[in-house]
């Protein structure tokens, strides 16, 4: 399960992945002792190598990937341990996946990455939403929260161990909450008289930006992520929606629709300075 997990996850336009009709299977560098040059002229550049071995409940993964063109080992040889269960094993594979593509490319890879997203069923007073996650090969499905109503905007916090969304119960504003993704109960932090959506957090996760109508039209809001500390950065008569910080923090992107009512524009807040400018 773990190699062929790996091998889909590989299965790149960039990459040409090949494990089957070879002059060998070694399981370690050391097995390569004078068979190099038959390597080489294969036309492969890289080769991965490994095992597995099962210790207390545990799948132990060791693995090497070789530059054939030096025969050098690329930052020695690598291991990860896993849970003797399915869910656990297919998660060691992508973390694999990644560090093999990460030594490879010099590019850290994403196989290990998880996708939010929205299950609805039924609809009007009868709808119930359902925010899931899984795998980024649509395998590990997992259900967080499930509400009477509509779930809008999830968004990772940077670790990957919360969660931002919005909902919308019955004849109620949207209300942003904070949701653990390995448990426990959802927090609100946007509970006002307004409607409240897009939130997204800041690179150190301490941090969320929003979309907030509680003081009329729409603005753009920053609070802490357990709530609390609620600042307002925009105040304009037009409405202002989908903040997304910069990676470094320093500023975050915006859309308005202040230019022209039915043409919304991309602006930039700078912290720093309260600085905004058009970036369309």
């Amino acid at each position: 399960t773990l190699s062929s997990i790996f091998l889909h996850d590989l299965g790149l336009p960039e990459f040409k992945v090949i494990s089957r009709d070879l002059s060998q299977q070694p399981h370690s560098s050391s097995e390569l002792a004078g068979s190099l040059p038959a390597w080489q002229n294969l036309g492969i550049a890289y080769l991965v190598i490994g095992s597995t071995r099962t210790n207390r409940g545990k799948i132990f993964t060791d693995y090497e990937v070789i530059n054939l063109s030096t025969g050098q080992v690329i930052q020695g040889k690598q291991s990860l341990s896993a849970d003797n269960n399915e869910k656990s094993v297919r998660y060691a594979a992508h973390m694999i996946a990644d560090k093999v593509y990460e030594l490879i490319t010099d590019t850290i890879g994403d196989f290990s990455g998880r996708i939010a997203y929205v299950e609805e069923i039924e609809v009007g007073k009868n709808k119930i939403s359902r925010l899931k996650f899984m795998d980024t090969d649509g395998e590990n499905t997992k259900t967080i929260t499930e509400v009477n109503g509509s779930i809008y905007s999830p968004a990772w916090s940077p670790d990957g161990s919360k969660i931002a969304y919005s909902v919308q119960r019955d004849k109620s504003y949207q209300t942003i909450y904070v949701q653990n993704v390995n448990g426990g109960g959802a927090t609100s932090v946007t509970p006002y008289n307004g409607t409240s959506i897009s939130p997204s957090f800041s690179p150190d996760g301490s941090k969320i930006l929003f979309s907030g109508s509680h003081e009329g039209s729409a603005d753009i809001y920053e609070i802490n992520t357990a709530g609390g500390g609620l600042i307002k950065l925009t105040d304009w008569v037009s409405s202002e929606s989908q903040p997304s910080y910069a990676p470094d923090g320093k500023s975050f992107v915006f859309v308005s629709n202040k230019a022209k009512f039915s043409t919304p524009e991309i602006y930039r807040y700078e912290f720093g300075s309260g600085r905004i400018s058009k970036v369309s």
